[in-house]
């Protein structure tokens, strides 16, 4: 069966497009939710009419989602999670969480429009943010163990602190010592 969609379906289609979906789902969901309509002929020509009318809003649409999409050019998020022992995930890392981490950066996206694989180790992951059918961007998540040791090089920067304040320390030490004889 086909179908016109009315709306965007992340995993189906976008606004406008005609799509093939099997008969119980457009029958059962798609066209009493008003999510779509069947493809006849007058529909067909319906859906051109109206594409050739709003060509010129749904250029501007293109443009604002570009625009958004910009900002999220070099974002990457760094997200925090409890971790069993085992290194899997209290819980899992997902859209939602993507989408509210973005949100304390001051960039507002519908978690609606991101699709992720859940995260349920800790690890890399991307994330996909659909601003529209021709403007998708993928941000980098990184999902880190909230009680997670220091890594080695950060543990030598560390080390190499503490050395350093104790030379100037030894040095007074030093120089006092002359002194005292």
């Amino acid at each position: 069966m086909e179908i016109i969609l009315k709306e965007d379906i992340i995993g189906l289609g976008y606004k406008n497009d005609i799509v093939k979906v099997k008969d119980g789902y457009g029958r059962n969901y798609l066209i009493p939710t008003g999510k779509g309509v069947i493809a006849s002929a007058s529909a067909r020509k319906q859906l051109a009419e109206n594409l050739k009318q709003q060509s010129a809003k749904l250029a501007a649409l293109k443009a604002e989602a570009e625009k958004r999409a910009e900002a999220l050019k070099d974002v990457q998020l760094v997200i925090t999670a409890k971790v069993a022992a085992t290194g899997h995930l209290y819980g899992s890392v997902g859209a939602a969480k993507v989408a509210e981490e973005l949100a304390k950066l001051g960039i507002e996206i519908d978690r609606k429009i991101i699709t992720m694989r859940e995260a349920r180790k800790v690890g890399d992951f991307e994330a996909t943010v659909h601003f529209h059918k021709e403007v998708e961007v993928k941000v980098p998540v990184k999902v880190v163990a909230e009680n997670q040791p220091v890594a080695p090089a950060e543990e030598a920067t560390k080390e190499e602190a503490p050395k350093a304040e104790e030379a100037p320390a030894a040095e007074a030490a030093e120089e006092q010592a002359p002194a005292a004889e």
